[in-house]
């Protein structure tokens, strides 16, 4: 078998996450992600769904350019919040804002199906054949603005996004089974946090401010909706 090129850079990253989550312990509570979370990001080949021009970088613990102007996040944030959302495996995931496919293919490692929203049609497509080529199964896409969710496969166990709102959108509280929980970015572009809501058995929301954080926003909700990638 070929020796991974990427080793030793993987096994710096994982080094680098744990360090992070150590050092962010004192806002998120928890000192060290779960185990899971931990297995399914050394195990998604980040090479694989970015642009082949920063592949030598894939490993490196930072955000990088994927093109249209849009990131793939910091693999420590996209550890962070997929460990914030305790996935479980029979659970129906949602994610806003797809890229290239990198954060739904970790959710695809621990849920049961993922539904993921991208409004770039050139990403979306672009994410559709890097999944494809990793085998998962048990990912939908559609283009479309993730504002609007995506009702036809609601209520969801969990809803995660990657894009920030002003405000947490109403039709995102709407489709996140009682019970359920979303982790997402919310604020202005200069003054954003991290924000965990969870809805209860009876469907009231509680909400956690977490750390600082700057992503893109998400778009215009007065753009179109879904149509199929």
């Amino acid at each position: 078998m070929a020796a991974d090129p990427f080793d030793a850079q993987r096994r710096h990253l994982m080094a680098a996450i744990r360090i992070h989550s150590q050092l962010a312990a004192s806002t998120t509570g928890k000192p060290a992600l779960d185990d899971r979370v931990m297995d399914a990001i050394a195990k998604v080949p980040r090479h694989e769904f970015v642009p082949v021009e920063v592949q030598p970088m894939a490993y490196a613990n930072a955000p990088l350019p994927i093109g249209h102007g849009k990131t793939i996040s910091q693999p420590f944030i996209v550890a962070m919040m997929t460990d914030l959302l305790d996935i479980r495996p029979d659970d129906w995931v949602l994610e806003i804002g797809t890229g290239l496919g990198y954060q739904a293919a970790i959710l695809a490692e621990l849920a049961g199906a993922v539904y993921s929203v991208e409004l770039i049609e050139d990403l979306a497509k672009s994410a559709k054949r890097r999944l494809e080529r990793q085998g998962y199964t048990n990912i939908r896409l559609r283009v479309g603005n993730g504002f609007h969710g995506w009702s036809e496969h609601a209520p969801f166990d969990k809803i995660i996004a990657t894009a920030a709102p002003d405000l947490i959108p109403p039709p995102l509280i709407y489709q996140l089974k009682p019970g359920g929980r979303m982790v997402l970015p919310v604020g202005l572009p200069d003054d954003q946090h991290l924000i965990v809501v969870d809805k209860d058995r009876d469907g009231r929301l509680t909400t956690k401010e977490l750390l600082k954080v700057r992503f893109s926003l998400l778009d215009d909700p007065e753009q179109p909706a879904l149509r199929p990638s």
